[in-house]
């Protein structure tokens, strides 16, 4: 496995599995606490893994935690996502920067997205199942939702939204998020 520098959002990584490949299939490792230790990240500070199954064309995002926000790894475990990465972090060098990224099944890579960045992610294929491993414990209070279609942003969603949940459908702008913190 190897750790790969997102230069568009500082602290970001992409973590690249070596896949063992045979005609049963493939195994490889899809963390590795001492490559993630490498970095700067400690791999002892997750401590919970979700998993969200998506069919083609579910949009997932704009998500990203108040207070001390949340640092997460996600892997799309089967089929495929575009994943999205806002730099939210007022004192970043990378602020407001979006970045985004084909994570799927057939190659493991992960993805660390550093607190403070904001995430989604929609379906490609017609099943997805994507992977999270997070550093705090979920607490709805701090849910904070930023509008998908945000112009500011324009994320080039590469599909029609399908379906998505009300507070994502519902979400304020990046401006009115920004403004929020502030107070």
């Amino acid at each position: 496995m190897k750790a790969i520098e997102v230069p568009e959002i500082t602290g970001t990584y992409l973590f690249e599995p070596t896949p063992y490949a045979d005609e049963r299939g493939f195994f490889c490792r899809t963390f590795d606490a001492d490559v993630v230790r490498s970095v700067g990240i400690d791999p002892d500070a997750f401590v919970q893994d979700s998993l969200s199954r998506s069919v083609r064309g579910v949009l997932r995002g704009l998500h990203l935690r108040s207070g001390a926000g949340e640092a997460k790894l996600v892997r799309c475990s089967y089929g495929r996502i575009f994943d999205v990465v806002v730099d939210l972090r007022p004192d970043s060098p990378t602020f407001r920067n979006v970045v985004s990224f084909e994570l799927s099944g057939a190659t493991q890579v992960t993805l660390y997205i550093p607190a403070g960045c904001a995430h989604g992610f929609q379906a490609l294929s017609e099943t997805a199942d994507t992977s999270y491993r997070i550093d705090r414990p979920h607490d709805p209070a701090e849910d904070v939702t930023i509008a998908f279609d945000d112009p500011e942003l324009a994320v080039p969603w590469p599909l029609p939204v399908t379906s998505m949940s009300q507070r994502d459908r519902e979400a304020p702008s990046l401006a009115e998020v920004l403004k929020r913190r502030e107070t």
